[in-house]
């Protein structure tokens, strides 16, 4: 389908699986440490044992002019080295964090299957999935720096800037 996605994203930081597994396996911080991306993100489920079946809401966006309100449920987790999520809402799919040290460093890939259901994403697919897929590139970026600046900031570091900021707060194409 035009609306089917498949990305994989490889990031490497010199610091410990932990680490790293403590920040990304804390989604409400998620708008103070990724802000270009992550606009608001709240709790609907705390889930049982390990957090399975724990549910976030996710209000997102990248360098494109629209936002995407999701959720993700996790229904696997073995910390520090990985958890898997399935998302519905503006995207439907599942991605898998997997966290593994290699020497002194940490390599985090994130394997993300998605369709994109938003209608604006249905509707233009077929010609733009270029554009969208390099917007998603754009946030992983901005992910990959803003958890280098976050790992800095809890190790006490002084003056670490603060992380890349959105592109813009509101929506600004009006849905079909």
């Amino acid at each position: 389908m035009f609306n089917d996605y498949h990305f994989v994203t490889r990031w490497r930081f010199l610091a410990e699986v932990r680490e790293v597994s403590d920040i990304l396996q804390d989604p409400l911080s998620l708008p103070r440490w990724w802000p270009s991306v992550y606009l608001e993100v709240r709790e609907i489920e705390p889930g049982g044992p390990n957090r399975i079946g724990r549910v976030i809401e996710l209000f997102t966006k990248g360098f494109l002019p629209y936002t995407l309100l999701w959720r993700f449920r996790i229904s696997e987790n073995e910390p520090p080295h990985r958890f898997v999520l399935e998302a519905s809402g503006d995207f439907v799919g599942r991605g898998i964090w997997t966290l593994r040290q290699e020497g002194a460093y940490a390599e985090v890939t994130y394997d993300w299957r998605i369709r994109a259901d938003k209608p604006l994403l249905q509707l233009f697919s077929f010609v733009l999935k270029p554009i969208f897929a390099a917007n998603h590139r754009w946030a992983m970026a901005r992910g990959e720096e803003s958890l280098s600046l976050e790992l800095r900031r809890r190790r006490g570091e002084a003056g670490v800037p603060a992380p890349p900021q959105p592109t813009f707060r509101r929506p600004v194409i009006i849905e079909p």
